[in-house]
């Protein structure tokens, strides 16, 4: 694997094996995330995602395979080997009521015999603007929230309200429907308007491939299809939006439509996109700062179609 590949990728999934379309149980779910940490594509691999009041049922499932010690399974393994697993936990009723729970999580798995874990992230659906300022009076600090904003709305009151906070936005790029993934066009916008505003994001669900290309939308026998949009593209062009404001919302468009590999050259210094051309240090400073992640619930399919595509290592 290239060194510019290696860093747009790692740490860009965050698992969501508990969403659609995979839908896994809590059980299978912790067990696919600790295997996936184990794994030689652990450093490609963020936070677990889990909803606000899953958070018991992921206690119970995940205690004995985080790390930690006074194991009860040999699948435990000691806290000065393995870290903390991270989480970032998706707001699904009042948010008072969230952060109790998430208070209260921190501190049971603060403690080594519990099994150590953090929520340092939530996800909030955002209406507007108003919701943003009134949310981020209550979310206490060393919790970093992601706003979804709805692209088909006028996104630009509500990510001018996270300018200068310590929070980002978020975009959904799909669904198990057709009409659930937004046109390029607002997926263009989004990363432009974040990109004006200098307002960080993370994007969710619709981005198992690389790619734009179509795909089936579930795991069915015979699946509804429509055309996805890639995670190469989104995250590329977001890093060329980061490095130049001349990467406009039109030259957005054109990155998230293309579906070429070949018009796609990685190498250890820079990537090339057609006529574009972006060096490893700006790809590095996106990541970092701009686009952040993308949640996913498969940790499998994005790396086997870049094996596929030939872009990582067998």
């Amino acid at each position: 694997m290239t060194r510019t590949l290696r860093v747009l990728t790692e740490g860009l999934i965050d698992y969501a094996g508990l969403f659609p379309p995979a839908k896994l149980s809590m059980q299978a779910a912790t067990e696919n995330y600790a295997r996936y940490l184990r794994s030689e594509d652990s450093w490609m691999l963020s936070r677990f995602i889990c909803l606000a009041s899953q958070l018991p049922e992921f206690t119970e499932a995940a205690a004995v395979l985080m790390p930690g010690t006074h194991a009860t399974s040999g699948y435990r393994e000691h806290v000065d080997d393995v870290a903390p697993w991270r989480l970032s936990v998706v707001i699904d009723g009042p948010l008072d009521d969230a952060l109790d729970l998430i208070d209260a999580f921190n501190e049971h798995h603060s403690l080594e015999d519990s099994g150590l874990a953090t929520i340092d992230t939530i996800e909030v659906r955002a209406p507007d603007a108003a919701f943003i300022d009134q949310s981020l009076e209550q979310i206490p600090e060393g919790l970093t929230p992601f706003f979804e904003i709805d692209p088909a709305s006028d996104i630009r009151g509500p990510i001018a309200a996270l300018a200068g906070e310590s929070a980002f936005a978020k975009i959904r790029c799909g669904g198990v429907k057709p009409e659930m993934i937004p046109p390029i066009e607002q997926v263009a916008a989004f990363i432009d308007t974040c990109g004006h505003a200098e307002v960080g994001f993370k994007a969710t669900a619709g981005l198992h491939h690389p790619l734009r290309a179509e795909q089936a939308l579930t795991y069915d026998d015979d699946p509804p299809r429509a055309v996805m949009h890639g995670f190469l593209n989104v995250f590329l062009a977001s890093a060329f939006r980061r490095q130049s404001p001349r990467f406009n919302a039109s030259a957005i468009e054109q990155l998230l439509a293309e579906t070429d590999p070949q018009s796609l050259t990685f190498e250890d210094t820079h990537v090339t996109w057609r006529d574009h051309q972006i060096e490893v240090a700006a790809i590095a400073l996106a990541r970092e700062s701009f686009s952040l992640a993308f949640g996913s619930c498969s940790f499998d399919e994005p790396r086997e179609d870049l094996r596929a595509l030939r872009l990582c290592g067998d």
